[in-house]
């Protein structure tokens, strides 16, 4: 099958350009001499997470965003799992289900009255705390009180255990260059090993010291005292890490098919049936200059060849509006002609589908690869 037979709006994946950016990802880790644990909430899929860590460790750790994954992940013969988002308690007894399965689910927290309810459960847990490194979303800091309080009472029923600290630079995509970049990765380096140190000279176990995400990977100078790093995106990129230097234009290897469906020379408009829905509402690329601005995803032709720099200028829950300048423009795009756009946010954007079409480099359907969804 070929794309121009799919449906639109439909998935597209290039796997060579997956196979390329993990192997890119894999001997960067390599470099830094920490071991790689992949964010698997970008592609939700056992396909990519098993090129992410490639031949050597086909089913190696990963992190996860969901319980669902986690048992997604747990049926597809990976078992070594860190759900990275600071845990509710009421989710313990789904925690303790997926640890009776075999998963070697490790949670995070942030609080002592989380950390109580973990040490009152009747199940036995694996604990990391979370380190805010600068981006205060989530996290305690590495020289507050709260830390050793949230450890203690994780320890305190002696059926859970630390397993370490976590921490992610999530504003490293508030970095314009290489050199922010690798200041930021320092800064959740340096807060990571800080709270570590703490931990072991208060006597909790910490093996595991987890960093992560793909600007910083990309960029950081070294991770010394850091075990692992979870960068995610890298897998596929997207337009928001190709402006702010994490990858090239050419590194991108996701993007949605779509097709015309309206045409207004006279107004200088187009509409395609990929709105807010097939791409999100992810407007990244505004934050950066005007050749960096890619509205909500960038207009290629249907072999991934750009068209003159359109976007997708603005949407609809169904519809995705496009300015063209050039009524040229117009002869190349007919109604029903099909596109490739390159997201903003590959996360947000693949989020919408259950099935990658995947392609190699052509316009030939080479494989599908499912992907999990939901919570």
């Amino acid at each position: 099958m070929n794309i121009l037979d799919l449906p639109t709006p439909s998935l597209i994946v290039d796997r060579g350009r997956v196979i390329a950016n993990t192997l890119a990802m894999r001997q960067r880790m390599n470099e830094l001499g920490v071991t790689l644990r992949p964010h698997a909430k970008t592609a939700k899929s056992a396909a990519v997470a098993r090129l992410a860590h490639g031949n050597e460790n086909p089913q190696g750790g990963l992190t996860i965003s969901t319980l669902a994954e986690a048992a997604y992940f747990l049926d597809h013969g990976f078992s070594d799992l860190v759900y990275a988002v600071c845990v509710a308690p009421a989710k313990l007894d789904s925690v303790s289900a997926l640890r009776d399965r075999g998963a070697a689910l490790k949670i995070i927290t942030d609080n002592v009255d989380a950390s109580q309810a973990i040490g009152a459960h009747p199940g036995s847990h694996e604990v990391l705390v979370e380190i805010d490194c600068g981006e205060h979303r989530t996290g305690v800091t590495a020289d507050g009180p709260e830390l050793l309080k949230i450890a203690d009472a994780v320890a305190k029923s002696g059926r859970s255990k630390m397993a370490g600290v976590l921490t992610h630079a999530g504003h490293s995509y508030g970095s314009r260059n290489g050199r922010e970049a690798a200041d930021i990765a320092e800064a959740e380096r340096a807060a990571a090993v800080q709270a570590a140190s703490r931990l072991r000279e208060a006597g909790h176990a910490t093996p595991i010291i987890s960093v992560g995400s793909t600007p910083t990977a990309m960029h950081a100078r070294h991770l010394d005292g850091v075990t692992e790093a979870r960068p995610g995106v890298y897998v596929f990129q997207d337009l928001f890490q190709a402006g702010i230097g994490s990858c090239g234009w050419e590194d991108m290897a996701l993007s949605v098919l779509g097709s015309v469906i309206a045409r207004h020379p006279a107004r200088g408009t187009l509409m395609l049936d990929t709105g807010g829905l097939a791409l999100s509402k992810d407007r990244s690329t505004a934050a950066l200059d005007s050749d960096g601005d890619k509205g909500f995803g960038l207009i290629c032709d249907a072999t991934g060849g750009p068209l003159a720099g359109l976007h997708i200028a603005g949407v609809h829950q169904e519809h995705g509006e496009v300015k063209v300048d050039d009524p040229a423009l117009f002869e190349k795009l007919p109604i029903g002609g099909k596109v490739r756009i390159f997201p903003n946010h590959a996360c947000m954007t693949a989020a919408a589908y259950d099935t990658y079409h995947v392609v190699d480099g052509g316009m030939d359907i080479v494989d599908t690869w499912d992907r999990c969804n939901g919570w």
